[in-house]
């Protein structure tokens, strides 16, 4: 008799996106400038791609930017995310992408938009691919302050 493949329900790692919050937390406040505040913008030059970061909002407990790519001229759509930092847990999570103004934690699938099931894992994973790009790679097109 054939094996049938059963569908197992998707669980959402708990342990592992709070290890990816707390890594792009770390990331973020060494790209942010000290003592950030509402207005604050911060490029970075990473090969020949240009990142951005906006600080949007501070409160005392937390902090929202805007991170995108904005090369001058684009081949194809530039990733953009809102971010927001939460400074008592010490860890940052991907509000929002390009036209998703909020993110699940996880979506039935298949869905009429095309989203994974883990699409809030995979949005924070990448944003700390990228963080860790910048750091590696990028220059800071504003002179840093000391």
């Amino acid at each position: 008799m054939p094996n049938i493949a059963v569908k197992k329900p998707y669980h959402v790692d708990l342990a592992e996106l709070m290890r990816v919050y707390e890594t792009n937390y770390a990331k973020l406040n060494a790209l942010l400038p000290v003592g950030h505040e509402v207005g604050d913008v911060r490029c970075y030059q990473a090969v020949n791609m240009v990142y951005q970061l906006t600080v949007n909002e501070v409160t005392k407990y937390t902090t929202l930017i805007d991170i995108c790519q904005s090369d001058a001229m684009p081949v194809f759509p530039l990733p953009k995310m809102s971010v927001r930092l939460y400074h008592d847990a010490r860890v940052a999570e991907v509000c929002a992408s390009g036209d998703f103004s909020r993110v699940k934690a996880k979506y039935d699938y298949p869905n009429t938009k095309l989203l994974q099931k883990d699409e809030k894992f995979q949005l924070n994973k990448f944003l700390g691919e990228w963080l860790t790009f910048c750091l590696k790679t990028g220059i800071s097109r504003t002179p840093i302050a000391f």
